[in-house]
């Protein structure tokens, strides 16, 4: 089986093309800044023609069997089973991820799929009593027609496929739009899966190019009746903004400022296995990553003690390296900004513990301790391996923090009583949230999703196919009406 070949170009309409705009997009490897390959980028022809495409296809695509649509999905995850390693290879040079998290993203990639296969035997309609005599009230279940997908760099493959594969297998066609950091596994390697599982042209098209040639674009566009988008709040925000003027439904997954709640009768021990690999997965660049450690008072010295233990075992650098857990950063950018907000909260009076230096885009896995909420650290999502301790002395306190900023994606709470994690748990502003468990957690049947500046809509199982289906109303009057007195 011989590697995917060319695979920096446009995927438009069944064809591999070059991009029409005057930009290129240059690929890079995080870790040693090296060439991977080059984009033409896209431009907003390009978006038009992905687009024009798609909603050709929308029209048999929506008529196929619901076993056809959902063997296509099957044949792509034997696709990605088969081509594991391939696949790997390229999630750690164009993203910087480790092999454990490359296995990771596959492992959830599958998952998703798998579910999204059993989607066309799970959509349903309706039929009602009808308040009218005669009358029979329906209700179909229909594809929305055309979705535009947008997805993010820290886990492109899985962010991507999320959204890709719950409405091609409802009936929808595609197009994507990858960050511009990971083009490949972001886009055009999942269109080649696609196309290699036998996919209809123009059910799935791939545009890469820069935001600001085809970012407004690519969602104001009249044909997509829903745009998925995965990333920043900020840029959220304004895809909310171009989308609500333009009458499209948004689901929307954005940042996280996510909190690590240890009580003060908590397993300290099992606290600190969990708080490694909620921080440091992905050197912290994962939506769902702790954010803010809060430790109450009294076990706040232990915590940080074998925390800081557990964080010195691990092995960072070169992420083709087996052993290597914490690899590089996705540009040097994000070295520079953490570092910034390091140093204004040490400042401010936070410590350093451990770590707090960087070589290229390779951050050391940092804890700081004594940190306030308001510092920046705790402030903004540092999207990095970096572990601000906050300590805390009631838990009416540790709750005021839990909600104290614009987001509210996920959380964790450690404490042995159970009941008391669930009480305080259903008291966090937050879509998801877990006792005695790290909060990056993602399986395909739950619903994935925040609240506040953290999103909008819930992602996976029955919640993503109600998000990229419509219901039709359908009536029959089976007898005569009286339309008296106007007949």
């Amino acid at each position: 089986m011989e590697n995917y070949k060319d695979l920096n170009k446009q995927y438009i309409n069944g064809e591999w093309v070059e991009g029409n705009d005057n930009s290129e997009i240059k690929n890079v490897n995080p870790y040693d800044n090296s060439e991977i390959n080059i984009f033409k980028g896209a431009n907003k022809e390009d978006v038009d023609k992905a687009y024009k495409a798609a909603k050709q296809a929308a029209i048999e695509w929506g008529k196929a069997l619901p076993q056809e649509r959902a063997a296509v999905i099957q044949k792509a995850v034997e696709v990605i089973s088969e081509r594991k390693e391939e696949i790997i290879e390229w999630l750690i040079k164009e993203g910087g991820s480790t092999r454990v998290k490359a296995e990771v993203e596959i492992q959830i990639t599958l998952g998703i799929m798998k579910e999204s296969a059993s989607f066309p035997s799970r959509s349903h309609g309706y039929i009602y009593d009808s308040f009218t005599p005669g009358k029979e009230s329906r209700a179909y279940r229909k594809p929305l027609g055309v979705i535009g997908i947008i997805s993010p760099w820290n886990f492109p493959m899985n962010l991507s496929m999320r959204s890709v594969a719950p409405a091609i297998v409802t009936g929808n066609t595609v197009v994507l739009k990858p960050a511009s950091s990971t083009p490949v596994t972001g886009a055009t390697l999942v269109a080649k899966i696609f196309e290699e599982a036998g996919l209809p042209k123009g059910v799935l098209n791939a545009v890469v190019g820069k935001g600001s040639s085809i970012g407004d674009d690519f969602v104001k566009h009249p044909i997509p009746n829903h745009i998925s988008f995965t990333g920043s709040t900020p840029v959220g925000r304004n895809i909310g903004k171009i989308a609500g003027e333009n009458l499209k439904e948004v689901s929307l997954e954005l940042g996280g400022n996510n909190i690590f709640v240890v009580m003060e009768d908590a397993d300290i021990d099992l606290a600190v296995k969990a708080a490694s690999f909620g921080k440091f997965m992905n050197q912290g660049q994962i939506c769902m990553s702790v954010n803010r450690f809060v430790i109450h008072e009294n076990v706040a010295d232990e915590f940080v003690e074998k925390f800081m233990k557990a964080t010195e075992k691990l092995k960072y650098g070169d992420p083709a390296e087996e052993e290597v857990l914490v690899g590089p950063l996705i540009d040097h950018d994000q070295v520079e900004r953490i570092l910034k907000d390091i140093k204004a909260s040490t400042s401010a009076g936070a410590t350093i513990k451990l770590g707090g230096k960087a070589k290229e885009n390779v951050l050391e896995p940092t804890i700081i301790d004594n940190v306030t909420d308001d510092m920046p650290i705790a402030e903004n999502e540092i999207f990095g391996p970096v572990a601000p301790i906050l300590r805390y002395s009631t838990e009416e306190e540790a709750l005021k923090i839990a909600n104290s900023k614009d987001f509210g994606l996920t959380g964790a709470v450690f404490t042995r009583n159970t009941e008391r994690g669930v009480a305080f748990a259903r008291k966090v502003e937050t879509g998801m949230i877990h006792v005695n468990d790290q909060p990056v957690n993602d399986e395909p049947n739950a619903p994935f999703g925040g609240e506040k500046g953290s999103g909008i809509g819930r992602f996976n199982g029955e919640f993503i196919l109600e998000k990229f289906t419509r219901l039709q109303w359908v009536t029959v009057q089976h007898e005569p009406r009286d339309y008296s007195p106007f007949a």
